[in-house]
């Protein structure tokens, strides 16, 4: 081979002796042949790739820039040296004897290459990034190779005359030609016409330099500095990270891995049933028996779910194990390039120790060459650069991965909220599918980020174990049996750590971690070595082998720790796999009982239709068959619980079909029961993603009595309406809804009792305007469920269902006529003719609703009105990306740059929720004091002592092992003395041993000191949310305050004291490194202050930009869990309106913001660590240099100590870095928890002045002048109101909306306090006792029933006052006791969430049974039977009458026959008493109430009487 090549180059191709000398070189052939080969051969293999774009691309290209023209010249002058240097071959050739081979074929193989290059030039036009890394990669490997010929050739010419003057010139013309392209690629090259997409995001044509070294992302880093980030300044995601894109991707696979795993699955049902051996695979059990048998299987997981959440016990079979098949078939690309990346790191990271070794092995040695020690300490610095452009790529793919993994599941959880079915929506709250979102993608996300260490940590531990091995010899089985023997302790203790996290017995935790950190502490080296002295004589520790076996123990312990974390974080995330696979492969809404098949002369048809809730559950509606004509209206009537929201769920395709079906033409809108109200503007509400029509849609808010709700509300119709709409009343949230549905201008309206919760007098409004035969909807479809008599006789048909079935059907007089159930019900009640149209249908002034009236919120108090903050980032909770762009004027501008140069003019009240203070700028030093003061100032200073004790001890502990590997030097050719080994030994033990006492002291204080903060931050917090008044509740919304609680407190409990102890831990071992490094080579102090003012202005810009991007992550994904909360509850709106698909891309362009901020999070990381390491590298670099300049003088023990160390560095500085932003960003909790112990309390629960015992015995109210206001800034809503309710007197109160009745009530319990007067009750005045004691003695029951997860038994009885014969007696009052007879459970029935499985109706007679048991002397009725039928309505007051004789009863109410019998009536108008009367005389006086009355059709008191 080699002569070969000597005869092709004319000269030697190699001999070593050129180099065993000072001034070492190469052969000249050497460098011809194989330094010119291998980068032309790297570009050969690599670069015709980059031409395909030319081939395939249908795009235009981009046009000519100045970079562009530069680098073609540039390649165009290298290929003229080139032919140049071929010519010149040429020219020699005829004049003198033949030229070697090499002078023809490598100008040659260069003319090609450059050709090429100026192809590739080209062809890069036709792509976004115009810069090729291939080229890139050729240049470095070229001008690499290059060196070795350039300063052999210069050292030539300086010491003879040059002879080949051309070829000479030639080469360094050439040289520099290259070396302007290397620069020139470094820098990006942007067309003009991508200069937008390049505003947007940087990154898609950013260079390849720019790329590895995350240049691209520097303006953003400065940006942050100067000013906190907002959402805006953050650039968009590539497209092919949108979550869109992914999700489209994965559904794909989706489809297909389930339906194989639903094959699987009826496989293993076969199966099952085939073992169990029934003949005839189960059919013979009757279908009774079959039902008995569900009933039990579904009770005894409801038994346990309060211990371990019911996973096991008999849960349905579902499809398994296709998810994470389906993820690896998703991201493969991801994840094959990260494995490529993984493993040039994982072999470059063995390189260093044996590189120090060499170094060492230098050092030590007299004769060897200078430049040895200079090649090492390159070389030492190239394997450092290089490793850490591997890790951050690797990194930077692991991160991409785990958020488009998060993204793609939380895309498929949302897509399959929309579809699935109301079985399997019941098997889930909506807690726990938000659960799936924030907590099992998360974990995913998690696990996607270190998923490689699966292969790489086995990998590393049998290559380290392999090179300590060629060390030390069998003695590395002492250190690692020592590491393998913590293995096992630490995982008992990890496993511990785990069942008690889960009790979350938070001393014992911290207790085993600080086990197993006192364990990780005690050195493992020390086993090593001592075993390698003592095992034989003539082992002597010399430095190199001590400080290369230290350094691959260093390497060793990282993947030794990440091992079982990885393992133990895959359980967990198998746990996530199983239940996001529960939940995905769940059976779809099944609508094919739903036909749209075009049938003349009718618009609704139900053919036999029995439909149930559940698939083997109970018919909810039997054998329906009915022909709804096109262009009729229909009321559907029935007694509570009679199946009228089944009929209508059954129609929108909400419930399981058992057999018949129903046939629907044209397009639906429906109206709930209870109104379903989106956070947004009123506008967007009624709207409801239509166009706007602005005729149409003023003549709807017209129709609809919504024009004097705007009047009054304080933006109009831009108004922000709160979460569950809470700052409208009932009436107004109905009519809301009932608008949204006209606006749609549907074919068919579907409407649910919407009247119930409106006044009377509206309620005809509405009848007449909308729903009736004069109405907007004449001309359409209606089915109208309704408890309203009053509107029967104007319906064209009349349904009327008992217990499911239709009973009767027809014309109201085709009924009364038939004398049915229908006839008999209304011959009861037909003499009330429905209470209630109260006042003439003119007066519909609606007045302003009194619950939470106009809202005007000052900005937040710490940041002046000026702060663009507070103008721009609205709020977090709920708040949907069309607030993003909009400013808060009430012009709905969309650009955020006027809002910064004009505050836009705040209308008083538009905005109801306030926007959450994200803390902007940096922590204030303060909350470091507090969160200190909190743990208390002494366990703080002795923790901070026991750290730097340790550091001491683990100096010493390097120092001395550097002066026992010198030992080695010193007895070089005589024995080893026994007691100087067993000194040496013994010392170094000891060391080790203080180091890990030191730590220990240092971990239980702070574990101690941990504790006692979280206990103080979390006690302060409770008391004083508990004692917050009620308007901090309306204008903050619970999940704002639950986030406190949850989130904030469980970083206060967990991640503060981490984050603080890796934080000292970190810093006093970076200043001990340096220290050891100045010690051996005392100029590297020198070096030491230029890089720490690089590493300090890197950290400062690094810190605000990620702080602030880690806020902007929170506040960004609190919308996707409320939107995703709101379409939950508000699903059989979308889908009955089918706005399904406007919702996913919706909750699409929320998610891709959250994405976006936490990609940008992500990058800044990668950008920090570049740097941060390549700070590293060059430590490691002149930590070595300056070892080799200073030869002679050194030891090689000190040298390996200082290399080693250094090797180390990268990464702590890396860490420091780290945790200064982590416990930056956390110790925003403190902040946060602060800023909610400094809300504004209501009065003390009890005073010094207790009301007497049994107060109050006769419950006399009165009211002295009485002034009241929401809050400060508003107006006042009772205007001073004068009067007595006597004892046992029953008062009615009335009033329009808005007149304030409600706020009457609240003031009883002062959950408004006085603006002036008094209340007073039994002689006391209800301002001076606490309000434990008031509203102890007080009963409400209230327009909204309040009931909360548990069992019936609790909601009745709370604190476990009664016996259940009081309970029992209680329901019977209530008229409940033969439906919780009925129950299985009775009294045990579990109540679902906010009582979701009782019809409304029963929800209010709960609340009522729950005041028939207390009993208190004060009873207040507030609408408390708006949502039930006339019947129950009557048993309800006939109730009220005789249990609360003895009572003083207070009734707000809608319909006037409740109040007719009351001893007194007190009319409300704006916050005045008009008329306070007995109902006689006040039908008499032909006032305010005798008109309502009139309106009603109540002439006299007889014929409300029942």
């Amino acid at each position: 081979m080699s002569a070969a090549l000597e005869e092709f180059c004319g000269s030697v191709f190699w001999n070593a002796s050129y180099l065993t000398r000072p001034d070492a070189d190469l052969p000249v052939c050497f460098q011809q042949t194989v330094l010119v080969w291998v980068p032309l051969g790297f570009f050969w293999i690599l670069a015709p790739w980059q031409l395909l774009p030319m081939c395939k691309s249908r795009a235009k290209k981009s046009s000519v820039t100045k970079l562009y023209i530069i680098k073609q010249v540039l390649a165009t002058l290298l290929m003229l040296t080139a032919v140049a240097e071929l010519a010149l071959a040429f020219v020699e050739d005829t004049e003198q004897a033949p030229l070697p081979a090499v002078q023809y074929t490598n100008p040659s193989l260069y003319i090609a290459t450059w050709l090429l290059v100026l192809l590739i030039h080209d062809a890069r036009r036709f792509c976004l990034r115009r810069d090729s890394g291939i080229l890139f990669c050729f240049w470095t490997l070229s001008l690499l190779c290059g060196i070795l010929p350039f300063q052999s050739l210069l050292r030539r010419a300086l010491q003879a005359p040059i002879s080949d003057v051309p070829r000479f010139v030639l080469f360094f013309i050439s040289y520099g030609l290259q070396l302007l392209l290397f620069l020139v690629s470094g820098f990006s090259d942007v067309a003009p016409e991508t200069k937008e997409i390049t505003k947007k995001n940087p990154e898609v044509t950013a260079s390849f330099l720019s790329s590895i070294t995350f240049e691209w992302y520097t303006s953003m880093v400065f940006k942050g500095y100067r000013k906190p980030l907002e959402i805006e300044d953050i650039w968009e995601l590539k497209g092919k990270d949108k979550t869109q894109a992914i999700y489209a991707v994965l559904e794909k696979n989706m489809k297909t891995a389930v339906r194989k795993a639903q094959a699987e699955l009826e496989k293993r049902k076969r199966k099952k049933r085939r073992r169990e051996g029934d003949p005839d695979h189960g059919n013979n059990v009757s279908k009774a028996q079959s039902q008995d048998i569900l009933v039990l299987e579904e009770k005894q997981p409801k038994r346990k779910k309060k211990g371990d959440k019911g996973d096991s016990g008999p849960r349905k079979d579902f499809p398994r194990g296709w998810l994470v098949k389906t993820l690896c078939k998703t991201f493969w690309k991801n994840l094959l390039l990260s494995v490529a990346f993984k493993l040039v790191h994982d072999a470059l990271v063995f390189v260093s120790p044996q590189l120090l070794k060499l170094l060492i092995a230098f050092v030590s040695d007299e004769e060897s060459f200078a430049w040895q020690g200079y090649l090492y300490a390159i070389l030492l610095f190239l394997t450092a650069l290089i490793q850490s452009l591997c890790l951050q790529q690797y990194f930077s793919l692991c991160f991409q991965l785990g958020i488009n993994v998060r993204a793609s599941l939380i895309a498929a959880i949302y897509k399959k909220a929309l579809t699935m079915s109301s079985a399997t929506r019941k098997e889930s709250t909506v807690g726990e599918t938000v659960n799936l979102m924030s907590a099992d993608a998360q974990r995913f996300m998690d696990t996607a980020n270190f998923v490689h260490q699966l292969w790489s940590s086995p990998l590393q531990i049998i290559l380290s174990i392999v090179f300590l091995w060629r060390e030390l010899g069998p003695s590395v089985l002492a250190g690692i049996a020592v590491i393998v023997l913590l293995i096992p302790i630490n995982g008992l203790l990890v496993a511990k750590a785990k069942t008690i996290q889960v009790r979350n017995m938070k001393n014992k935790d911290e207790r085993m971690k600080i086990m197993s950190e006192i364990l990780n502490g005690i050195k493992v080296s020390l086993a090593s070595f001592a075993v390698y002295v003592l095992v034989d004589e003539n082992n002597i520790l010399d430095a190199q082998k001590a400080f290369t076996a230290i350094s691959l123990f260093n390497v060793l312990r990282f993947p030794m720790a990440m091992l079982p974390l990885v393992l133990s974080s895959l359980v967990q995330t198998n746990v996530s796999t199983a239940r996001l696979e529960r939940y995905l492969g769940r059976e779809d809404l099944d609508t094919s009982a739903i036909h749209h098949n075009p049938i003349a002369g009718s618009a609704v048809r139900f053919s036999e239709a029995t439909f149930a809730w559940e698939q083997d559950g109970n018919a909810a509606i039997r054998d329906v068959t009915l022909d709804i004509a096109p262009g009729s209206l229909v009321a559907v009537v029935g007694a509570v619980g009679s199946g009228k929201s089944s009929l209508v769920s059954a129609m929108l395709g909400e419930m399981e079909n058992i057999k018949g079906h129903i046939n629907i033409q044209g397009s639906l809108a429906y109206v709930p029961q209870q109104p379903w109200i989106q956070n947004a503007t009123l506008k967007d509400n009624i709207l409801f993603g239509s166009e706007l029509d602005e005729a149409r849609y003023q003549q709807v808010i017209e129709a609809c009595a919504l024009l004097p709700d705007l009047e009054l509300l304080p933006a109009g119709d831009q108004t922000e309406i709160g979460e569950k709409g809470i700052n409208l009343s009932g009436g107004q949230k109905q009519r809301v809804s009932l608008a949204r549905a006209l606006y749609s201008n549907a074919d068919i309206y579907v409407l649910d009792d919407p009247l119930s919760a409106v006044d009377a007098h509206v309620g005809k409004y509405l009848f007449e305007h909308v729903l009736g035969p004069k109405g907007l909807l004449q001309k359409k479809t209606r089915i109208l469920v309704t408890h309203s008599i009053s509107f029967l006789p104007q319906v064209d048909n009349i349904v009327v269902l008992v217990a499911g079935a239709v009973s009767e059907h027809g014309s109201y007089s085709t009924l009364l006529a038939n004398r049915g159930a229908f006839a008999q019900f209304l011959n009861l009640y037909g003499s009330q003719e429905e209470d209630a149209s109260e006042r003439n249908t003119t007066a519909v002034a609606l007045a302003g609703d009194e619950e939470q009236g106009d809202e005007d919120i000052e900005p937040c108090v710490e940041e002046g009105p000026d702060d663009v903050v507070t103008m721009t980032l609205k709020r977090d909770a709920s708040i949907r990306q069309r607030e993003f762009s909009r400013s808060l004027s009430k012009s709905s501008t969309n650009s955020w740059k006027k809002a910064q140069e004009e505050p836009p003019k705040k209308l008083k009240g538009q905005q109801l929720i306030e926007k959450e203070a994200v803390e902007t700028g940096k922590v204030k030093f303060s909350m470091y004091l507090r969160y200190l003061h909190a743990v208390g100032l002494w366990y703080s200073f002795w923790v901070a002592m026991g750290y730097v004790g340790q550091y001491v001890a683990f100096v010493g502990t390097n120092l001395w092992l550097s002066a026992w590997t010198d030992d080695a030097q010193h007895y070089l050719n005589q024995t080893y003395p026994t007691e100087q080994r067993d000194l040496r030994i013994g010392v170094f033990g000891a060391l080790g041993v203080s180091q890990a006492l030191f730590l220990l002291f240092a971990i239980i204080l702070s574990a101690r000191g941990a504790m006692r903060a979280s206990r103080v931050m979390h006690q302060q917090l409770l008391s004083n949310i508990l004692r917050a008044p009620m308007s901090f509740f309306d204008t903050t919304p619970t999940g704002r305050i639950v986030n406190r609680f949850a989130k904030d407190i469980f970083t206060i409990d967990e991640t503060i004291p981490m984050s603080f102890r890796s934080w000292l831990s970190c810093f006093m071992a970076i200043i001990s490194t340096l220290l050891m490094i100045s010690l051996a080579t005392p100029f590297f102090a020198l070096v030491i202050i230029p890089l720490s003012i690089f590493y300090y202005f890197v950290l400062r810009f690094y810190v605000s930009t990620s702080r602030q991007l880690r806020r902007l992550d929170s506040v960004t994904r609190s919308p996707i869990y409320s939107h995703f909360g709101e379409t939950v509850s508000g699903l059989s709106v979308i889908r009955a309106f089918g706005h399904q698909e406007r919702f996913l891309q919706q909750n699409e362009s929320t998610m891709d913001i959250n994405q976006k901020s936490v990609y940008s999070w992500i990058v800044s990381n990668r950008w920090l660590a570049i740097r941060l390491e390549f700070v590293g590298s060059l430590v490691v670099f002149f930590s070595a240099l300056l070892a080799v300049i200073s030869k002679g003088t050194l030891e090689g023990g000190i040298v390996g100590l200082s290399v080693s160390s250094a090797l180390n560095v990268t990464q702590t500085l890396n860490w420091l870095v780290r945790t200064s932003s982590e416990l930056e960003t956390n110790i925003v909790a403190v902040e946060r928890v602060h800023e909610y112990t400094k809300v504004k309390n209501e009065a003390p629960w009890v005073t010094e002045k207790r009301p007497p015992h049994g107060w109050p015995s006769k419950g006399e109210i009165q009211f002295v002048d009485y002034k009241v206001r929401y809050r400060p800034e508003l107006e006042l809503v009772l205007q001073g109101i004068t009067c007595n309710i006597g004892s046992t007197e029953k008062v009615g109160v009335v009033g329009r909306t808005g007149a304030g009745k409600s706020s009457l009530t609240n003031c009883l319990f002062r959950v408004l306090e006085a603006a002036g007067g008094t209340i007073i009750i039994d002689e006391v005045d209800i301002a001076t006792i606490g309000l434990h004691d008031l509203r102890k003695n007080l009963t409400i029951i209230p327009q909204d029933p309040v009931l909360f997860s548990g069992t019936l038994r609790m909601n009745l009885d709370p604190f476990d006052q009664y016996t259940d014969e009081e309970v029992w007696k209680a329901l019977e009052l209530a008229h409940l006791k033969t439906y919780v007879q009925d129950l299985p459970e009775g009294l045990l029935h579990l109540v679902s969430e906010a009582g979701e499985n009782l019809s409304v109706g029963q929800r209010q007679l709960v609340c009522l049974a729950r005041a028939l048991l207390r009993k208190a002397k004060i009873l207040i009725l507030d609408e408390a039977t708006a949502a039930v039928d006339l019947e129950t309505d009557h048993l309800i007051q006939t109730t009220i009458r005789s249990e609360f004789a003895d009572c003083t009863v207070l009734t707000i109410a809608h319909r006037l026959h409740t109040i007719m019998d009351s001893n007194r009536v007190m009319v409300l108008q704006a916050g005045r008493i008009v008329e306070y009367d007995s109902p006689e005389e006040l039908l008499k006086k032909h006032g305010a109430f005798s008109a309502m009355a009139k309106d009603a059709g109540i002439t006299n008191i007889e014929s409300t009487v029942l």
